[in-house]
């Protein structure tokens, strides 16, 4: 895969985990945890019937006797996939999102003390103006409330993501199986955090009232905003280094927003436009410099 090919899955994946947002904005009565269950649910239902296909019938058996590795990762996408949501119950949607901002950072530390990747001053420069972008986004248009557990819980995402992220790359760049891919199979992770997601969320979903147009809806979240784009970034952690993936990830937030104005009539202010632009150029700027720099494992970003 050429990296042109691997940045533009990249923006595909983001386009889809984007439609949370303003998919959730038309539930009739499934709110926080049903939602967090439902949405799980219909996941690791999609991800079974797709591995089944790519795997074979038989991967279902193997799966408790997968390495550890697969399942740190797989806790890593349970966190990913239930922090979010438990988190806006607890904080504003800006404190979330200005929290999740520190994603690329954090990924780009992990990177650097467990994996020895060395990132140029213009990807520490990108991931500052990226973060910069969207706390600019947020933190003047809505009050940013930064409560002791609403913070902690909120910082589960981006610490998952970086481990989770971290974990892959190492995977992805030691290909010991005969076909010189990775010996360990990735996918079994994510549906191991579907799993893992609605196991934990389930009690507090009871009594479930979500109506048949909620259930709809949320079917569709499950399958295309988590199961098909999480089977993607999987296998773009061979191509793309953990901290440009984190990085392009800021791309959801404007998608999210973006998405939120055209389909459920929030406006834009200003400081929206003005933060969504930077985190653009941002990228825009990593890109366009990397595609002069020598390519070194999986990216040139490195």
């Amino acid at each position: 895969m050429s990296r042109p090919q691997a940045v533009t899955l990249m923006i595909l994946t983001n386009l889809l985990w984007s439609t949370a947002g303003v998919v959730t904005r038309h539930l009739d009565s499934a709110a926080s945890f049903e939602v967090t269950f439902w949405r799980s649910s219909f996941n690791g239902i999609a991800l079974i019937v797709a591995l089944s296909l790519i795997r074979g019938p038989d991967f279902l058996k193997k799966l408790p006797h997968a390495p550890k590795i697969i399942w740190v990762s797989g806790v890593c996408w349970a966190v990913m996939f239930t922090a979010f949501m438990v988190a806006l119950t607890l904080t504003t949607v800006a404190n979330v999102l200005i929290i999740m901002a520190l994603g690329p950072f954090i990924t780009a530390l992990f990177a650097r003390i467990f994996l020895k990747h060395k990132l140029s001053l213009m990807t520490w420069l990108s991931i500052g103006a990226a973060c910069l972008g969207i706390i600019w986004m947020f933190i003047n248009g809505e009050d940013a409330t930064f409560t002791v557990i609403g913070t902690l819980i909120s910082l589960g995402v981006p610490v998952g993501i970086a481990i989770n992220y971290t974990i892959m790359q190492h995977v992805g760049l030691n290909r010991n199986g005969p076909d010189g891919k990775p010996a360990q199979d990735m996918l079994q992770a994510v549906l191991i955090g579907a799993v893992l997601s609605a196991l934990v969320t389930l009690p507090f979903a009871l009594p479930f009232q979500a109506t048949p147009h909620d259930l709809s809806l949320l079917a569709l979240l499950g399958v295309f905003q988590l199961a098909v784009p999480c089977l993607l970034v999987v296998r773009l952690t061979r191509e793309l280094s953990g901290p440009e993936l984190s990085l392009l990830g800021q791309l959801e937030v404007i998608f999210g927003v973006t998405w939120a104005w055209l389909w459920a009539g929030e406006a834009l202010s200003t400081n929206t436009i003005s933060g969504g632009l930077l985190v653009l150029g941002a990228l825009i700027a990593n890109e366009a410099v990397s595609n002069y720099l020598p390519t070194k494992n999986s990216s040139r970003f490195m």
